[in-house]
């Protein structure tokens, strides 16, 4: 097995950071070793990587993403090939996607199709959530095995009727199903069909463009589903974690259930820390006009700065009223899919492409004294791997744990370009994050004791990632 020793650098995990080298053996971290005080002797590893002056940090844990998702008559523009090279140019080791069941199929045929999609294909380790999108009697005996299977957390939707929606008793029979076996139940908590009503009146008085999509998903919708979901989620004592959280009013309903010492959590995105439905009505392109805020659509939706939603997310990640940030990577590319809406903001396909950012962006707000350095890994990589029961595995650098490992450089950039200069590597036509500068950069990753990037380059393999069976949540209170 190949010997990895870095070298040099801090070492930063979620409470504190210490000087100390890093010894990999195979794809497992053997030990870390303070400054003169190696008691193995001079140490001779086959691969030596100097870290000297740059953090040394688990790699990161992505645990909401949509790897070719069907949605809106297209399919999300990642494969996972391409998905999680992204991901691993950005930091991030590990991915959680979802398995997807839809009105009239079966789980386990939709939990088969995800395994078909990313076996041989992935270039880091993955996981699956399992999508209830059509709760009834043969989906709920299917959830009886889900554990079995290694997945421990599953989804469901109070929005997008017709396509995944459950309603009130739906959700109700699912988490008391949940209960029963220590699922995680992870909601989408917006009000679907009220949605519905207000985006036809909308799209019938002319008002078209993308940047109805949030008016018509107002945040009033999210505050009042995330409230039923967590009193359905009180009756059955089932956990809950809220995914996309983006109004600070949804904030507040989570943070008064957690001062009740209730198993509630919620995660946030790196759109709802950095972008606004104000930039969305302003962003106009010789190219695409008014229809360029297509590139921010995406649900739950952006929302006013001017209301501090934006200022309310960083300040629920300080506080721990919200746990982590995923990025619900589902990319589509502006031609042939975005623009499937053009005339009716009702048709563009949800979603912002942000993998490979995430562990970046996140860091911008250490720069800026939003986080702590300790709270970034905690939020990037350390709760994601408790919360999904990875945690000693993965979000950690430990002997016995994962070489996930990511040497960062705060002393670097990272320019995420615009148009042709654009840098990033998922497979779009466009970025969400065009024009974004990072004061610090990725300069190498490890994926289990393999360097997958370094020195600019992607090292990686399609087919290095496996699967990973997941334990219950490590995170409960």
């Amino acid at each position: 097995m190949t010997t990895t020793l870095i070298t040099g650098g801090t070492v930063v995990s979620a409470t504190g950071r210490t000087q100390a080298d890093v010894l990999v053996d195979g794809e497992r971290i053997v030990a870390l070793i303070a400054p003169g005080a190696s008691p193995f002797g001079t140490i001779e590893a086959d691969v030596t990587i100097d870290a000297t002056g740059k953090y040394v940090i688990p790699g990161g844990v992505d645990a909401h993403t949509h790897m070719q998702l069907p949605f809106g008559g297209t399919n999300a523009s990642d494969t996972f090939e391409t998905g999680t090279r992204a991901a691993a140019w950005g930091g991030t080791t590990t991915i959680i996607d979802f398995a997807v069941q839809r009105y009239g199929e079966r789980v386990q045929d939709g939990l088969a199709h995800w395994h078909e999609l990313a076996a041989g294909n992935c270039a880091i380790d993955y996981g699956f959530h399992q999508i209830v999108g059509g709760v009834d009697d043969d989906a709920l005996k299917a959830m009886d095995t889900l554990v079995d299977e290694g997945i421990t957390s599953y989804k469901l939707f109070m929005a997008y009727p017709g396509v995944f929606y459950s309603d009130d008793a739906q959700v109700l029979r699912a988490m008391q199903k949940a209960t029963d076996h220590g699922l995680l139940t992870m909601m989408h908590a917006e009000n679907g069909p009220a949605i519905d009503v207000l985006a036809a009146q909308l799209a019938e008085s002319g008002k078209t463009s993308p940047y109805y999509h949030g008016i018509a998903r107002a945040w009033q919708m999210e505050e009042e589903a995330t409230h039923r979901a967590i009193m359905l989620a009180d009756v059955t004592g089932a956990p809950l974690y809220v995914v996309h959280v983006s109004a600070k009013q949804a904030v507040e309903q989570l943070a008064a259930a957690r001062d009740k010492g209730k198993n509630v959590f919620g995660e946030t995105c790196p759109q709802y820390l950095y972008l606004s439905l104000e930039e969305q009505l302003g962003a106009s392109s010789e190219e695409w006009g008014d229809f360029e805020g297509a590139k921010w659509v995406c649900s739950t939706p952006l929302r006013s700065r001017a209301e501090g939603h934006q200022d309310a997310m960083w300040q629920a990640l300080r506080t721990n009223d919200l746990q982590m940030v995923s990025t619900d990577h589902c990319p589509f590319c502006m031609k042939e899919q975005k623009e499937l809406g053009k005339d009716d903001f009702r048709a563009i396909p949800n979603g912002i492409g942000s993998i490979e950012h995430r562990v970046d962006l996140l860091y911008q707000g250490v720069v800026t004294g939003q986080i702590t350095l300790e709270r970034w890994v905690e939020l990037i990589a350390t709760t994601p791997a408790r919360m999904f029961g990875l945690y000693g595995r993965k979000g950690v650098i430990a002997p016995g744990a994962d070489a996930d490992i990511v040497v960062y450089d705060p002393a670097g950039h990272t320019s995420i370009g615009v148009g042709e200069g654009r840098t990033h590597h998922m497979n779009m036509d466009h970025s969400a994050w065009e024009g974004y500068e990072i004061d610090g950069h990725v300069d190498v990753v490890l994926s289990r004791g393999s360097v997958v990037v370094a020195d600019g380059e992607f090292r990686g393999t399609k087919g290095h990632g496996s699967y990973l069976k997941r334990d219950l949540s490590q995170y409960l209170v």
